[in-house]
């Protein structure tokens, strides 16, 4: 009995001596200091992920609120023909081009009475002259409808990215309301006829506007909204240096006839004085 008495006290003693050494309880410690600080990070980096990529369900978004995600890869679109059947599509007159030949400046006017305009947009029809479908040349929100214009034909007109819009005349069965969200492709109407163009009998004047200036809609099909304001910019800038040369030959040539009016002058003087 004493000597397992001895053994028992043995160990509570070697138990004692393990805590009150000095480095065990500064270990242990700094063990949970450690730990602790890791779960913080966890915790912090778990939430910023989940801000920083929007929310899905009741996840709070990057600032706190709510806010749908962002749709990343957007797909851009480039016009298409504004018609259903294309294959069987055919332009009856063509946009007005101010660098056009004076025949096809000519084709391109609109003849209204006694009166002539240039045409800002093209005039589609079909081989056969029947009706057809008539579709969004692009995606976005119809911004004006009027369907009591006789001379036009009617009018819906679409805005997109930019400030462009695209529009279509000469149409009947609006299928659209102001301020629908409209894909590419979409039907918004049928073709018909209008006072304004009547040799064309059913048909759909189309024009595609840039900050209200009409440019040629054959120029851009295939081609993203960008690339009006592109062709605009170099346009603005070929202006430019067309006029820096005109501006640059009549300096030239004011300076050029200054020195031939000194010069006769000089030659005047040296005939007097002979």
């Amino acid at each position: 009995m004493r000597e397992e008495e001895k053994k028992l006290t043995s160990r509570k003693k070697g138990k004692k001596s393990f805590f009150k050494k000095r480095w065990v309880y500064p270990a242990i410690y700094l063990a949970s200091a450690a730990l602790l600080i890791t779960a913080i990070f966890w915790y912090q980096s778990n939430n910023s992920a989940k801000n920083d990529f929007g929310y899905q369900g009741d996840k709070l978004g990057k600032n706190g609120y709510k806010d749908p995600a962002v749709e990343v890869n957007k797909s851009v679109e480039n016009f298409k023909w504004p018609v259903k059947n294309m294959k069987e599509a055919q332009i009856e007159k063509e946009f007005y081009d101010e660098n056009a030949s004076e025949d096809k400046q000519e084709a391109a006017m609109i003849v209204y009475g006694t009166t002539y305009e240039p045409n800002r947009g093209i005039d589609i029809t079909m081989k056969d002259e029947k009706d057809f479908e008539v579709v969004a040349a692009l995606s976005g929100t119809v911004s004006k409808i009027n369907d009591h214009d006789d001379l036009l034909g009617n009018v819906i007109e679409i805005q997109h990215d930019n400030g462009v819009v695209t529009q279509y005349q000469s149409i009947k069965n609006i299928k659209v309301s102001v301020g629908d969200k409209v894909k590419q492709g979409q039907v918004i109407a049928t073709s018909g006829i209008s006072q304004l163009n009547e040799k064309a009998k059913t048909h759909l004047h189309f024009e595609i506007r840039k900050d209200n200036v009409a440019v040629n809609p054959v120029s851009y099909f295939e081609k993203p909204v960008t690339s009006i304001e592109e062709a605009m910019k170099e346009k603005a800038v070929n202006q430019n240096e067309e006029k820096s040369d005109e501006t640059s030959k009549d300096s030239n040539q004011t300076n050029k006839n200054n020195s031939n009016d000194v010069t006769d002058k000089k030659q005047s003087e040296n005939d007097s004085q002979g």
